[in-house]
């Protein structure tokens, strides 16, 4: 499924939650909040199953080795008819443990396999709704990104497929990433993961075809660079994306006589 844009490349809305598109051509309203609220529920139940399954098997822990319930079943009739006596044999005595341990064997493993079977089934629909939700937030912010709606020439949902794997989902909130894998932290915000725009910014700016990208010159809009008319033919960034670049991304621009604007 994709986001649904309107005529000017922002995010369709309805009730005020993000219009998806969805494979077959119908249109629904995405609700992040009840999907966190799914999300949350599923990690209650499958930690309820898994400690249900533990409590099952901590219960017939003693009956290990039990086999057949039926067979436990005759041997404990068997304990109730014979005589004091009786009890000395000890093949009468093996056979009635060796058959309630069955029993008790094979009814902690029918236990464990209901309860694996549970928790697998709720933690594969919980991956489906975080993917799901991951997947919103990160094409959500390219689809109502205003830098992209002004200053670039591709749409949101190309400028996604350029760059979304820089970005990720982390507790819920967005973390852009450089090259490396690292993230991206913030100029003015110190201390803080860039925003998405800021990063956004730096990533383009980073980019070898960047011109390809950018309306006009290339140099509009916050934290681009300016063009190479502007500057002698040579290529600048400003002073907070200098100081968001990885040291190899330095070391390239300085070695290609690229300037730093203050």
């Amino acid at each position: 499924m994709k986001l649904k844009l309107d005529d000017k490349g922002m995010v369709a809305l309805q009730d005020g939650k993000p219009v998806y598109v969805l494979d077959d051509g119908r249109e629904v309203a995405h609700d992040a909040a009840a999907t966190v609220a799914t999300i949350s529920r599923l990690n209650g139940e499958a930690k309820a199953h898994r400690e249900a399954k533990e409590a099952i098997e901590a219960k017939y822990k003693p009956f290990e080795g039990i086999e057949s319930a039926d067979d436990a079943r005759k041997a404990l009739e068997l304990a109730k008819n014979i005589k004091d006596g009786d009890l000395i044999q000890a093949g009468k005595v093996q056979e009635i443990k060796d058959a309630a341990a069955a029993s008790a064997k094979q009814a902690v493993a029918d236990a464990t396999r209901a309860a694996e079977a549970r928790e697998k089934a709720l933690a594969e629909q919980n991956a489906k709704l975080t993917s799901d939700l991951n997947n919103h937030i990160i094409g959500g912010s390219f689809a109502s990104s205003k830098f992209i709606a002004e200053k670039m020439i591709i749409p949101p949902d190309i400028a996604q497929k350029v760059f979304g794997d820089r970005f990720k989902v982390d507790g819920g909130k967005l973390v852009p990433l450089n090259p490396d894998g690292t993230p991206i932290f913030s100029a003015t915000d110190h201390g803080n993961h860039a925003s998405f725009e800021e990063a956004l910014q730096v990533m383009i700016n980073q980019y070898p075809n960047k011109d390809m990208l950018l309306k006009g010159s290339g140099a509009s809009g916050s934290g681009a660079g300016q063009s190479a008319q502007n500057t002698g033919g040579k290529a600048s960034v400003t002073r907070a994306q200098w100081d968001a670049m990885p040291q190899g991304d330095r070391m390239a621009h300085s070695k290609a006589g690229g300037l730093v604007s203050d």
